[in-house]
């Protein structure tokens, strides 16, 4: 299910990598390592300089493309029939996100049927239920980290209840849920991998039983739902329904993290915006989408070109593959001016975090509903908020959330 393919992964690390920076270098006065360690903590002046120099950029590390300007990545994500998600590796539990049509459009038809905008609005009563508990554990204390108090429970509380999974087996399901978002990352240590295998046979198991116990006894969940879902007669397969499930999971738990996270740190950074947000509870939604924007919680998604095309007057060949920087092209002055400026009422176009185009994510409105029940719930419960240090962020390429976020808060006597 990886974004970007098992096969950039090995080429991401090539023994010549500094020769082949260079070679980009001194073709276009500028080149990209997604794996520096600057760039992992802010990648947004690198894209800059290849957006300004060089926007569809000549990758020599995969051999590939990097696109940084909105039209350009909105054009790319859009097009599925030049552009192809299907990397051509075999692997019998591949969801539809690595999928072009007509199975991609099969797949997504009977999945969407579970994951119904009926299904999705009916989960705000419990969803806000969690939300309250979470915090109600932190009563009493002042300072905390709130991405293991908070955002990390949170979304992976919510989707493991939404699939079925009982109470009991719950903290051992959220360890295994955070191993495998391990796996679309490009670039994995020997022990992350160990660690997301072992977690992936662990999960593959454990969903076997619980396939098992829906087809005897069904439930109210989406495993079951997913179980009964049929168009024209068609249904998921077996090890169509297991990779599906594993998207779901990895799919509802990191990035919705990701952007609790990140969104409250701009927040925490941009004071003024925060309180706008306090004074003008309204503004939710928009300042949900300008925090997506402001810093996407994925970073990066790829294309395979499957024959010639051409992007932008550059010619790109057969077996290529392009990155399209999604974190750049939502900071695109063309397309968002003042671009670096956090601003919670930005009228302009669409951001493309949740992708464009027939992977466009099927989960947004879930991710949209879980953010609105925590940043309304940490703003009425907390008067005040506060950074304790500088967050770090994560080692990670495609997905970009900071690893701790302690914060120091004053409790809201009106809660």
């Amino acid at each position: 299910m990886a974004i970007v393919p098992r096969t950039v992964r090995r080429a991401l690390k090539p023994v010549l990598a500094p020769a082949l920076l260079a070679w980009e270098r001194l073709e276009s006065g500028v080149s990209y390592d997604p794996t520096a360690a600057s760039i992992l903590s802010d990648p947004y002046d690198t894209y800059d300089r290849l957006r300004a120099r060089d926007p569809v950029h000549r990758m020599r590390l995969i051999n590939g493309w990097v696109l940084t300007r909105y039209e350009d990545v909105d054009l790319v994500l859009r097009d599925h029939r030049r552009f192809s998600k299907d990397d051509g590796l075999e692997d019998e539990y591949r969801s539809m996100l690595h999928h072009d049509p007509p199975d991609h459009t099969r797949l997504r038809s009977l999945v969407s049927k579970a994951f119904t905008p009926r299904a999705v609005r009916e989960l705000h009563p419990r969803v806000d239920h969690i939300v309250d508990e979470l915090l109600n554990d932190l009563e009493g204390r002042d300072r905390f980290d709130l991405i293991e108090k908070f955002a990390y429970p949170m979304p992976v509380t919510v989707i493991a209840e939404m699939l079925g999974v009982p109470a009991g087996d719950m903290d051992r399901f959220k360890d295994w849920s955070n191993d495998v978002s391990l796996t679309i990352e490009p670039t994995l240590s020997d022990e992350q991998i160990r660690r997301v295998d072992h977690a992936s046979e662990r999960l593959y198991e454990y969903f076997e039983g619980i396939i098992e116990a829906r087809r005897r006894q069904p439930q109210d969940d989406m495993i079951t739902a997913l179980l009964l879902a049929e168009d024209e007669g068609d249904k998921l397969t077996h090890e169509e329904l297991l990779g599906t499930l594993i998207l779901l999971l990895v799919a509802g738990n990191e990035t919705t993290r990701n952007l609790i996270g990140n969104g409250m740190r701009a927040l925490l950074k941009h004071p003024e915006q925060l309180q706008r947000l306090r004074d003008n509870p309204e503004m939710m939604d928009p300042a949900i989408n300008e925090l997506l924007r402001y810093d996407s919680p994925v970073q990066l998604d790829g294309r395979l070109v499957h024959n010639d095309v051409e992007v932008a007057g550059q010619r790109i060949t057969a077996g290529q593959r392009v990155l399209c920087a999604i974190g750049a092209a939502n900071r695109d002055p063309s397309a968002f001016p003042e671009p670096d400026k956090l601003d919670i009422g930005r009228e302009e176009k669409s951001h493309i975090a949740f992708g464009r185009g027939i992977h466009h994510c099927l989960g947004a409105p879930l991710a949209m509903l879980e953010a609105r029940a925590a940043f309304s719930a940490l703003l009425d419960r907390f008067s005040s908020i506060t950074l304790v240090s500088e967050p770090v962020y994560r080692e990670q390429v495609v997905l970009r959330g900071v690893e701790e976020l302690w914060v120091e808060v004053e409790w809201s006597t009106e809660a």
